[in-house]
């Protein structure tokens, strides 16, 4: 479930991998993303171990692929644009609400300083752990609880990123924003969202812009959705 269970395995593949990547990259250029770092990123990052092994053939599409409990991960040129927005500089701390099996998870730690993400199942966060240390991620923490109450012993975070859909921020994810600290979410009421970029000013959050139209799984939590 976890994709390639074996480190050697990888490290054979890698021409490969790099080969897929760059197909990948190319999508994204097709789907107008221009940011050469979030670029980067991608072409460091092999789709190919954040996957279920029957959807590695697949890793270079963009398109959600299905994971455990009835989810998907997110297409990658949406995953682009969202990081896009967060505008990092490479020393930030950044709170990821949805791990999935943890490819934007490494996307964020090769931009960031450190990396806090927290998954609903515990399943599907144990995956997450394996493919980020498969491949060398070590700035990126994975735990398991209500990404609904954020990480207020770790705040404040530089950047959020909200990988489900709810009808506005939760407040405690507004509470552990730094000053002038960006947040994405989809909002809306889970299956046709509108992916917005906020900005912390003075103790508020400002509506900064709407990035695209999506589709999200809901955000499920004490300051979220009920039931998925």
């Amino acid at each position: 479930m976890c994709g390639l269970a074996d480190p050697a395995a990888w490290r054979e593949g890698y021409n490969e991998v790099v080969g897929l990547s760059e197909e990948l990259v190319e999508a994204l250029l097709a789907a107008g993303i221009r940011d050469r770092r979030v670029l980067d990123a991608f072409r460091k990052v092999p789709r190919e171990e954040f996957v279920p092994r029957e959807s590695r053939d697949r890793a270079c599409e963009d398109v959600p692929l299905p994971i455990p409990h009835a989810q998907v991960t997110t297409q990658p040129s949406l995953i682009a644009r969202m990081i896009e927005a967060l505008a990092l500089q490479g020393s930030e701390r950044v709170l990821e609400i949805g791990t999935g099996f943890g490819f934007q998870t490494a996307l964020l730690a090769v931009l960031a300083g450190e990396v806090w993400s927290v998954e609903r199942w515990g399943d599907v966060a144990r995956c997450a752990r394996v493919n980020l240390a498969r491949v060398g991620i070590d700035n990126a923490h994975v735990v398991v609880g209500d990404g609904t109450r954020g990480l207020p012993e770790h705040h404040p975070f530089g950047a959020i990123v909200v990988s489900a859909a709810f009808t506005d921020v939760p407040e405690p994810l507004a509470a552990q924003l730094a000053p002038r600290g960006r947040l994405v979410q989809p909002i809306g009421p889970g299956g046709r969202e509108q992916v917005t970029l906020f900005v912390e000013d003075a103790g508020r959050l400002r509506r900064e812009a709407v990035l695209t139209g999506a589709h999200f799984v809901r955000l499920v939590g004490a300051h979220g959705f009920q039931k998925g």
